[in-house]
C-alpha cells in the first residue's frame, strides 16, 4: 500500500503540460519552512479547524478520550489516535479530517488514467511529490513500471535526503528529478531541516553521473539560505553539474501556518515576511551568467 494524502488532477505545474499531481506522506527531514506539514508523518494525520467546527459531537463518540469537549473548547490528544480510519469522514461540517489513506497501486492508476487524455494533448504526465515520494516502499517502483509501460511521463520532486541505492533504484523509472538543494554548509541544514547536507551534495553528484535529466531547485528562506553569498554558492554547485541545465528559486511565503495550527504544531516561521519575486532577480540574471536557465516559482 502507498500512503497519499491528495491525488491533484488538471495541474499546470511542477513539470510540462497538465500533470497529475500525487502527493505522498513521510519525509526523512524536517524542514521548519515546510508547505505541507501534514506530509511528514508517514502515518494519517489528524487536522482540525476551528474555524468552520459547529460542536455537533460526532467527533465525540467514538468515546475513548483522544477527543474531548471542554469549556466549549474541542481537545484533540493525538497522542492517544492509534486508528485515525474511525475519524474518516466522520464532522459534517469537514472541520475535522484524517489526512492520508492507504491506496494500493491499482486505485492511484484509476485516477491517473482519468487524465490520460489531456497528457497526450499537451506532453504532460504525473508528478510524484509529497513529503518524500522516493520514501515510499516497493509499491512505488510497481506504480511506476505501469507508468513506464504506458508511456506517461514520469516528474518526482525529491529532498535526495535517502540512501544512494534507494534513489538508484528509481533513476531508469523517472523522466525528470525535481531535486532540492537546500543549503551546502552542513550544520546550518541540520538546525533548520535535522538532516545531512553532504548526503545530498554527493547524491547530487552521483545523479549527475548517470545521466539522469534534474531541475535544481531552490527554496529560497530568510535567515536560513537567503543571502548573497549562500545562494551564489548554490548556484556555483548547481552550475557545475554537468545534466544540471535549469535552477529554479522558490521564494519563502507563510500560508501555511493556518496548516500547522490544524495539526496542533508549532510553525517557527509563522511570523517571517514573504520573499518578493523582485527580490531574487540578482541571484536568476547570476544562474544566467553561469550557463543556466534561471525561473522564480510561485
Amino acid at each position: 500500500m502507498l500512503t497519499v494524502f491528495n491525488i491533484q488532477r488538471y495541474s499546470i505545474h511542477d513539470g510540462n503540460g497538465v500533470r497529475t499531481n500525487i502527493f505522498f506522506k513521510g519525509c526523512p527531514l524536517r524542514c521548519s519552512w515546510c508547505n505541507n506539514p501534514e506530509s511528514l508523518d508517514p502515518a494519517p494525520s489528524i487536522m482540525f479547524d476551528e474555524r468552520i467546527c459547529h460542536r455537533f459531537g460526532e467527533c465525540l463518540k467514538p468515546g475513548n478520550g483522544a477527543i474531548v469537549l471542554e469549556n466549549n473548547n474541542l481537545i484533540i490528544n493525538r497522542n492517544l489516535i492509534s486508528d485515525t480510519t474511525i475519524y474518516d469522514n466522520i464532522c459534517p461540517s469537514r472541520a475535522l479530517i484524517v489526512s492520508g489513506q492507504e491506496k494500493t497501486v491499482s486505485q492511484i492508476f484509476q485516477e491517473i488514467e482519468k487524465d490520460i487524455p489531456f497528457y497526450n494533448m499537451s506532453g504532460g504526465g504525473v508528478t510524484l511529490t509529497g513529503g518524500e515520494p522516493l520514501s515510499q516502499g516497493p509499491e512505488l517502483k510497481d506504480l511506476l513500471i505501469q507508468l513506464k509501460k504506458r508511456g506517461i511521463h514520469v516528474s518526482a520532486e525529491t529532498s535526495l535526503h535517502l540512501p544512494w541505492e534507494t534513489i538508484e533504484n528509481y533513476v531508469n523509472l523517472i523522466d525528470l528529478f525535481l531535486a532540492d538543494l537546500k543549503h551546502l554548509d552542513n550544520d546550518k541544514f541540520t538546525k533548520f531541516t535535522g538532516g545531512n547536507a553532504t548526503l545530498v551534495i554527493e547524491n547530487f553528484k552521483k545523479l549527475d553521473e548517470t545521466g539522469s535529466k534534474f531541475i535544481v531547485r531552490v527554496p529560497v528562506i530568510p535567515g536560513f539560505n537567503f543571502s548573497s553569498i549562500e545562494l551564489s554558492a548554490i548556484i556555483d554547485f548547481a552550475a557545475g553539474l554537468k545534466n544540471a541545465s535549469e535552477i529554479n528559486f522558490i521564494p519563502f511565503h507563510s500560508l501555511a501556518k493556518e496548516k500547522y495550527l490544524m495539526l496542533g504544531k508549532d510553525y517557527m516561521f509563522a511570523n517571517q515576511r514573504n520573499i518578493e519575486k523582485s527580490e531574487l532577480k540578482f541571484f536568476t540574471e547570476y544562474a544566467e551568467q553561469k550557463g543556466l536557465i534561471s525561473k522564480i516559482l510561485n
